[in-house]
Formats: structure tokens, sequence, C-alpha cells
């Protein structure tokens, strides 16, 4: 069985964003956050992480700026309500994690962040306890479809806490 999507890590990556899984579109197309209605590529530029807005297909560059991408979900896709529990794999994250050591995790969507948590009681922003040496945020979902949570204040908190790093 063939990932969706190729993880996007190197060691000492600044941030790696973490979806639950690729979406439709974005399975169709091979490419993050490609539907149209996500604003993640539009949000990285605006908070200041990518000196440009990247394109879905230019995902693989983002290694330059420093940004690391996944999912929980790697080998199926859809909207969070059409996956099942099994999907996720939280094992594998955590071991990726400990590989590569990237000094944020942010997870892109409270869903997301309660898996790998494993608690339903958590808010959006900056985790209190760390993964590792890893700080970890919690961010509202770019997707068009979790309209009513977003709130790039979140995303801008995450950027700015990557650029204070010594």
């Amino acid at each position: 069985m063939a990932e969706v999507l190729p993880d996007v890590l190197a060691p000492n990556l600044q941030i790696v964003f973490c979806g639950t899984a690729a979406g439709n579109e974005s399975a169709r197309q091979g490419a993050y956050y490609a539907h149209p209605g996500n604003k993640f590529w539009r949000t990285l530029h605006h908070i200041g992480l990518t000196p440009h807005q990247l394109r879905p297909a230019e995902f693989p560059s983002v290694l330059a700026y420093g940004i690391g991408l996944t999912d929980l979900a790697k080998f199926v896709s859809g909207t969070d309500d059409q996956l099942r529990a099994d999907d996720f794999d939280v094992p594998t994250l955590a071991a990726k994690l400990a590989l590569f050591q990237p000094r944020v995790l942010a997870f892109t969507s409270k869903n997301a962040g309660s898996i790998f948590l494993r608690s339903k009681r958590i808010a959006f922003g900056r985790q209190p306890e760390l993964f590792g040496s890893t700080t970890v945020f919690v961010l509202p979902s770019p997707s068009g479809l979790a309209i009513r949570t977003w709130d790039v204040r979140h995303w801008q908190a995450a950027a700015d806490f990557v650029r204070a790093l010594p």
C-alpha cells in the first residue's frame, strides 16, 4: 500500500505541519493542501514563513524554508468524517518526530492534534507539553470546510514562535 502523499521531512526543521490526512483533491493532484478553497499556502506566505505564495505542486520546496509536511493518516484520503480511527498512525508519527526532531510540530486541525495528544480537551495554540524537545501547536484547519473555526492569529503565533527560536 502506497502513501497518498510523501512526507516532506528532514532533520532539524523549524516547523513541521501535520494534517489528519490528504483531502480528496490533494490526493487527486498529488499535492498537499491542493483544494482551491484551502488557505494553507496563502497563510504560510501571509504569516511570513515563505517569501511568496507557493502553489500546491511546489510542496517539496518547503524544505528550503525549514518547513516539513506530513499527515497522521498516510494511506487514505478524505475529510475527517470519512476517516476511521484505525487510519491514524500515531506511533509512526512519534517515531518520525524522534528521528527528525523538528523545533515545532503544528497540527493543522484540532482533530489531528486531539488524536496525537490523545485528548479531546485541547485548545488552539501552543500546547503546554513538549514532545521530546519539539514544541507542539494546534492550529485551526485551513480547509474551506472549517471556516467557522478559522483564526489566522494562531497561525501567526506559531510563525512568531518559530522566528524567535535561537
